[in-house]
């Protein structure tokens, strides 16, 4: 039964991914001044988590009773398992980091081969086993209510946990990071992850909360929303067949993805990428012959086979996605050669060719996802069958596109996930003075880890795009269901409604993006007071007779972080609702739109204008001018771009799934604008 294929491939997923694990935990953890860093911050991490769960999982319940109560059952029961499963996939990615980051330091010792598997493995571990997640919580969701409208509170639980969980770890995370680098670097001049900095173990814990658990959650969500936004255009068509496609396609990649992770190996190396690009472009052509071979067992007539094109423009997509933001993030190219040489002549001179690049970046970004948008919806709506919408057919089309994207996020997650793996253990090696060649081991790999988390949130970022025409598509649909005889619904720019709403959905994104900077600005800055109050009061520290008081410092980030959790959640769930309520579906159509066309663009910008810095810093630093007046000048770019990279870039691409999903869950609710 082609049913199976789905719950079969996500099995077969995670069983590789408890294999990696057993592997992972046989190896040696090292030292036991290693294993006391490491239980460090797995404990500092676990408190983390711990305290914002506290808040989060309450919330999650009331809110899955009130949808349950006052929409549908089902759709409650959904809302619920998307939000635990969101929560588990931040756990499973922080857990394993944690565990992989100790031996790929002790390994660092054995050159780069062995180094770069024990960093991939942990990645892929995580890359594996959250996607899989996805794909059996929907396929199972989809077989129990197979109307999709029914179960659309499944994205709601996914994208509200995982902003949550970005938000929370990326403030966590860059808080310690710029406390750390500020008063560390800049002030005191004491290298990076230096034992002496009391901000060092906090933001090891922050690359575990923050890139780890965050972007296992971000993948997460992403993958749950693109399936459910293509399910719910495959219900407006009305096609039995065309139900299970979206679904296939995801078990095509899953497939594909553990192909991809096997044939990973780490034998006589020199270039850490080649590797990844291999194992990328094997799991990418294997997914385009299963999804052929799916379309043609499962999908009937001639429509098919343009929806198959719709799913090799996806699969196209991600490569030319990673061209982009390697063109612009890596320090092989000229963009980032600029912004390092450009520190030379100061911190303005920095920061604006950081900015420039960074928004030169979105103009390659934008055309091929236009590109990608026009050929999908033009050869999926000119192959519709007759009497069919071809309007529909082609959103499916893009929906598809989106979803072929997405089927791929076992391997792009697992090519990401190694970079945090590999930051986590140039921590170590420094902590524990292993010497220079070992730092350079995990260095070379942080580096290109760096610019493939970039890489990671353009992939994110491109699918929120694609994903959120197809909701937009459903929401339309939706709104006329449930306003038929009602209200006539005119989504013209000729009504008032919808231009106000494009205007409250494109200020969204930069509301909620100065939000964030903001609020890693103030956590910084409490943390940049204690490290620089430690040094003050024990002047042992610097001179390595004291010890600095790190669980201190992990505290206050922990406490800053929370603090700032709402903000950015609550008007990401509220503005559809109250703009629904007051001005109708067609206002909240222009703020879903407008919201997608600022927000997209605005984070890819924010996300490669931080990873440049972040790998300029590094150029400088890989040409032997570690200490110098430009290298000061770089760590203050990087530090700029932490915030920008890390918390408000991968923020918005779930803020505007979110708003989406909360859109057509709650539009029943809009009708109270004709009592108005």
């Amino acid at each position: 039964m082609p049913e199976l294929l789905p719950i079969g491939a996500g099995v077969a997923s995670i069983l590789v991914a408890a294999g990696l694990t057993a592997w992972i935990t046989r190896q040696d953890p090292g030292t036991p001044q290693m294993m006391e860093i490491s239980e460090a911050v797995r404990v500092g991490a676990a408190a983390f988590l711990r305290r914002e769960m506290k808040i989060i999982v309450p919330v999650a319940i009331g809110l899955a009773v009130v949808i349950g109560a006052f929409l549908e059952i089902s759709n409650g029961i959904a809302f619920a398992v998307g939000a635990a499963l969101s929560a588990v996939a931040g756990l499973i990615s922080l857990k394993i980091t944690v565990k992989a980051a100790v031996r790929a330091a002790n390994l660092s010792g054995q050159g780069l081969g062995s180094t770069f598997v024990m960093a991939f493995r942990g990645g892929a571990t995580v890359g594996l086993a959250v996607p899989a997640m996805a794909l059996l919580a929907i396929a199972g969701l989809y077989m129990l209510y197979p109307d999709p409208i029914t179960i659309a509170g499944v994205g709601i639980g996914a994208s509200l946990i995982a902003l949550f969980i970005r938000i929370g770890g990326g403030i966590f995370t860059k808080a310690a990071d710029m406390g750390a680098d500020l008063v560390g670097k800049v002030e005191a001049n004491i290298p990076e992850d230096d034992p002496r900095n009391p901000a060092t173990i906090a933001d090891n814990v922050g690359d575990n909360v923050g890139d780890a658990a965050g972007m296992g959650s971000d993948v997460y969500e992403s993958y749950i929303v693109t399936i459910l936004a293509s399910l719910l255009i495959a219900a407006l068509i009305g096609a039995p067949d065309l139900f299970l496609y979206p679904i296939l396609v995801g078990a095509s990649g899953m497939i594909a993805s553990i192909i991809g992770v096997v044939i990973v190996r780490g034998r006589n190396i020199t270039d850490v990428m080649a590797p990844l690009n291999r194992s990328f472009y094997v799991a990418a052509a294997i997914a385009i012959a299963l999804n052929y071979v799916f379309v043609t067992q499962f999908v009937e007539g001639e429509a098919a086979y343009a929806l198959f094109g719709s799913t090799v423009i996806g699969v196209l997509l991600v490569p030319v996605i990673q061209k982009i933001t390697d063109r612009y993030t890596s320090y092989k190219f000229g963009p980032v050669n600029e912004i390092a040489d450009s520190a030379k002549w100061g911190y303005a001179s920095l920061t604006l060719m950081g900015i420039i690049k960074g928004l030169q970046s979105t103009g390659p970004f934008m055309i091929a996802l236009v590109t990608a948008i026009i050929i999908s919806y033009a050869i999926s709506s000119a192959a519709a069958p007759e009497g069919a919408d071809p309007v529909l057919y082609g959103i499916f089309g893009t929906s598809l596109t989106a979803m072929a994207m997405l089927s791929l996020a076992g391997i792009v997650l697992s090519i990401d996930a190694f970079g945090p793996i590999a930051d986590n253990a140039g921590g170590i090696v420094e902590m524990t003075g292993m010497g220079e060649e070992n730092r350079k081991v995990t260095d070379e790999i942080d580096a290109v880890g760096n610019t493939t988390k970039a890489v990671t949130k353009g992939f994110a970022i491109a699918s929120a795009a694609l994903a959120a025409l197809a909701m937009i598509q459903a929401f339309q649909f939706e709104a006329a269901h449930v306003f038929e005889g009602m209200l006539a619904l005119d989504y013209s720019l000729t009504n008032p409604a919808v231009v106000i709403g494009l205007i409250v959905g494109g200020l969204l994104p930069f509301i909620i993006t100065g939000q964030l900077i903001n609020g890693v600005s103030r956590a910084a800055g409490k943390m940049v007071d204690e490290v620089r109050r430690q040094f003050k009061e024990s002047p042992g520290i610097l001179t390595g007779e004291a010890k600095p008081d790190y669980a201190r410092c992990v505290d206050i980030a922990t406490v800053a972080s929370i603090r700032e959790l709402w903000k950015s959640a609550v008007i990401a769930i509220i503005s559809p609702i109250v703009l629904g309520v007051l001005m109708g579906p067609t206002a909240v159509a222009g703020l879903l739109m407008g919201s997608v066309v600022t927000g997209i663009f605005l984070a890819y910008h924010l996300a490669n204008t931080g990873g440049a810095w972040d790998n300029a810093k590094k150029l400088v630093e890989m040409r032997g001018e570690k200490g110098s007046e430009q290298h000061k000048v770089a760590v203050v770019g990087d530090i700029i771009g932490d915030p920008y990279k890390d918390t408000a870039g991968p923020a918005l691409n779930t803020v505007i799934k979110l708003l989406n999903t909360v859109a057509i869950v709650f539009v029943s609710a809009f009708v109270a604008v004709l009592v108005l």
